[in-house]
C-alpha cells in the first residue's frame, strides 16, 4: 500500500510559514495542521501571528485555537492529537499541510518522543528553588549526570533542561541513552520537509518591524482582556515573547520603548534558536525566501508537485 503523504512547512517565526501553507494547500487540496505551541491557545491572537479565520481562504485549520491559558499541553499530548489529526485528513483524500515553528512538536510527531516518566511536580518545584539560589545550577548538574543533553541544550533554555535532568534523576539514566532505545515513530507516511531560512538580516528587519506593530495594534489590549477573563499573569502562554513584555508594562515594570525593545531583541534570539534547531532536522530541503515570496512559492510548488 502507497504511503500517504503530509507536507510540512517549517522555519523562524517571522518567515511566511503561514502564507506558504496556505498556498500549498489551496494548490493540492490540503488542509492546515497548525504546530505551534502558542497558537494553540484561545484568545493569544495578535502576539503569536495567528491568522484570522476570515484570511484563511475556507481552508480547515487545525490544532489552532484547541486550549484555554491556564492548560498544559506537552509534545507527546500534541503528537497524539496530532496525529490523529492526519488520520483524519488523509482518510477524507486531502493533503494534511503541518505548518509552524515549533521544532520539538515536529519531531515528536514525526520521530516521536522516548518513553520518558511523567512529570514530577515536587522534583521540579525543588529544582526551580535550587535554581532561583544558584543560577546555572540546573544545567551543571545536567552536565554532570547527561553530559550529551547539557552540550545539546542552550543554558538559557531552562524548561528542556529541567525535563531532561527531571528524566535523569527519576530513571537514573541519561536522557540521550532513553533516546537511543527507540522511539513510536510516524508510521503510514511519506513527509516533505519544506524548510524556509530566509536572509537573516532582512529577517530581523521584518521581525522588529512586526513586533512594534504588535503594541501599536492592541497587543497590551489583548492582554487586558486575558486577564480580565481571570486567566493568571503566571499562564505558560504569557511566558512568550511580547506577552512577557506586554505584562511587565502593564505592571509599571517597563515602559512602552523598553518593552518593545526587549521584546524585538528577544524575537530575534528565539528565531535563531529555531533556526538551530531547525538546522539538524533530517532530510529538510532549504528555501531561502519568504513564505509569501511569489519566487518562493513557485519553488516550493514546483518542488511539491513531484512529491
Amino acid at each position: 500500500m502507497n504511503a500517504r503523504k503530509v507536507i510540512a512547512i517549517l522555519g523562524p517565526t517571522g518567515s511566511g510559514k503561514s502564507d506558504l501553507a496556505l498556498a500549498v494547500a489551496q494548490a493540492f487540496d490540503g488542509e492546515v495542521v497548525g504546530c505551534d505551541s502558542l497558537q494553540i491557545y484561545r484568545y493569544f491572537d495578535i502576539g503569536t501571528a495567528k491568522l484570522p479565520p476570515a484570511e484563511r481562504r475556507g481552508i480547515p485549520h487545525h490544532l489552532i485555537d484547541i486550549l484555554n491559558p491556564d492548560q498544559i499541553f506537552t509534545a507527546g499530548e500534541y503528537a497524539r492529537v496530532a496525529r490523529r489529526v492526519l488520520d483524519d485528513v488523509s482518510a477524507r483524500g486531502r493533503l494534511p499541510v503541518v505548518a509552524g515553528g515549533t521544532g520539538f512538536y515536529f519531531r515528536a510527531l514525526v520521530d516521536g518522543l522516548f518513553p520518558g516518566p511523567s512529570r514530577d511536580q515536587d522534583l521540579r518545584d525543588r529544582l526551580a528553588v535550587r535554581e532561583r539560589r544558584k543560577p546555572g545550577a540546573v544545567y551543571r548538574l545536567l552536565g554532570r549526570f547527561d553530559p550529551e543533553s547539557a552540550a545539546r541544550i542552550h543554558p538559557h533554555d531552562f524548561p528542556k533542561l529541567l525535563r531532561a535532568l527531571e528524566v535523569c534523576l527519576l530513571t537514573r539514566r541519561a536522557t540521550t541513552d532513553l533516546f537511543r532505545e527507540g522511539r513510536d515513530a510516524l508510521r503510514g507516511y511519506d513527509v516533505l520537509k519544506i524548510g524556509l531560512a530566509p536572509p537573516r538580516d532582512q529577517l530581523y528587519e521584518r521581525l522588529d518591524r512586526r513586533t512594534e506593530k504588535l503594541f501599536q495594534g492592541g497587543l497590551v489590549e489583548e492582554v487586558q482582556g486575558i486577564l480580565a477573563r481571570g486567566f493568571a499573569a503566571s499562564s505558560k502562554p504569557f511566558e512568550s515573547h511580547g506577552y512577557r513584555q506586554a505584562l511587565q508594562l502593564l505592571s509599571g515594570e517597563l515602559n512602552l520603548k523598553e518593552a518593545v525593545f526587549y521584546a524585538q531583541r528577544n524575537t530575534r534570539r528565539y528565531a535563531k534558536r529555531q533556526m538551530t534547531w531547525f538546522r539538524q532536522e533530517q532530510q529538510m530541503e532549504w528555501f531561502s525566501g519568504f513564505g509569501n515570496d511569489s519566487v518562493t512559492q513557485h519553488a516550493v510548488m514546483h518542488r511539491a508537485g513531484r512529491f
